[in-house]
């Protein structure tokens, strides 16, 4: 089967792999059909790691994934041959005591497709998952959306770590890309007040505004404190951190009014933040910290049931053969990229 695999930093290329075999009798083969490019996916493209986990060439990325069961294991009962499936690419042990605090996103043992150290991703043909990562979807769904769930739980597990309700709360987003923006769409599910994204790309502004966000600003170009002081003069209840950049922690600690939260959801490429202590400590500002998603899968299922327009964030579609491309264009930003799919047969 073909399989894409990082050989070193910038360089994609496939390989013949063989076909996986089913082993527990949980396990569910499953024929690939879309894979969405993360940005996660694109740090070990252009850095070859991320923080600690670090590529050992070749390696296999990818996490967001819709998919055809072919086969099933003898225990199998959630789903069948045919299914148009989501794939929860967290595999967790269920023993540890993260798990059983209900936190299998942390668990000790976690396995997580596309991880360096853990296990290859879904840039292939077929893959091998347990059952109770594979998510069977009705015909409302195709491969593109059914893709589009991964992202989207990472969106509303963010909104979720606020604990905070939404009513009226002014509320800031830095960066547009697929996941500041799956922020937004589940955002706009509440009611809440004056939504602003700062971003510095403008096709992801303007996809902002579409998607309904009440203002946005090029921080790069636009003083962001001033900016929203004049719409919001007693600044902002809560921001999510949505791209992992210094100057977006810098400007959304200023921009937070006294007693405000910072959600962290973007990864930072160098591992680490300076943040202005003096300032934080003088407004009493939180933090909370964002690890990618806990039991979200069927509330990002039914929010795009129910219409949330998910599929907005597609821009571009490639083809395992072009895989190399596709990342190249998404590590760029060139040509109107926000997500860029690729498309298995």
């Amino acid at each position: 089967m073909r399989t894409m695999v990082l050989t070193e930093i910038r360089k994609i290329e496939m390989a013949d792999r063989n076909l996986p075999e089913l082993i527990n009798p949980d396990d569910v083969l499953i024929r690939i059909k879309s894979v969405g490019v993360c940005g996660s996916d694109v740090h070990y493209f252009t850095e070859g790691k991320i923080g600690s986990q670090v590529v050992e060439f070749p390696f296999a990325v990818g996490h967001e994934c819709s998919g055809i069961v072919v086969e099933t294991g003898s225990s199998v009962t959630r789903v069948k041959p045919g299914d148009l499936v989501a794939v929860d690419p967290s595999i967790h042990c269920g023993k540890c005591d993260q798990c059983l605090a209900g936190r299998p996103h942390t668990c000790r043992n976690n396995r997580f497709l596309g991880c360096p150290g853990q296990i290859e991703g879904c840039l292939s043909d077929f893959i091998v998952m347990p059952e109770f990562t594979c998510f069977a979807l009705d015909n409302s769904f195709n491969r593109t959306t059914a893709a589009l769930i991964e992202p989207l739980t990472i969106g509303i597990y963010s909104v979720e770590m606020a604990k905070i309700g939404f009513q009226d709360k002014t509320i800031g987003i830095f960066g547009a890309g697929p996941i500041g923006l799956s922020v937004l769409m589940v955002l706009k599910t509440h009611q809440t007040g004056h939504i602003f994204c700062y971003e510095p790309i403008d096709f992801r502004r303007k996809k902002a505004g579409q998607l309904g966000a009440d203002a946005t600003f090029n921080p790069f170009t636009e003083n962001a404190f001033d900016a929203t002081e004049k719409l919001e003069p007693l600044l902002l209840d809560i921001v999510f951190e949505c791209s992992g950049d210094q100057k977006a922690v810098d400007d959304a600690t200023r921009i937070l009014k006294p007693g405000g939260k910072l959600i962290l959801v973007g990864i930072p490429p160098e591992a680490k933040y300076i943040f202005d202590m003096d300032l934080m400590r003088r407004k009493e500002l939180a933090i909370q910290n964002v690890r990618r998603q806990n039991h979200c899968v069927e509330k990002a299922i039914s929010l795009i049931s129910n219409g949330l327009p998910i599929d907005q964030i597609v821009t571009h579609h490639f083809s395992p053969e072009q895989t190399q491309q596709a990342f190249d264009l998404v590590a760029s930003y060139q040509d109107g990229v926000i997500k860029a799919m690729i498309d298995f047969d």
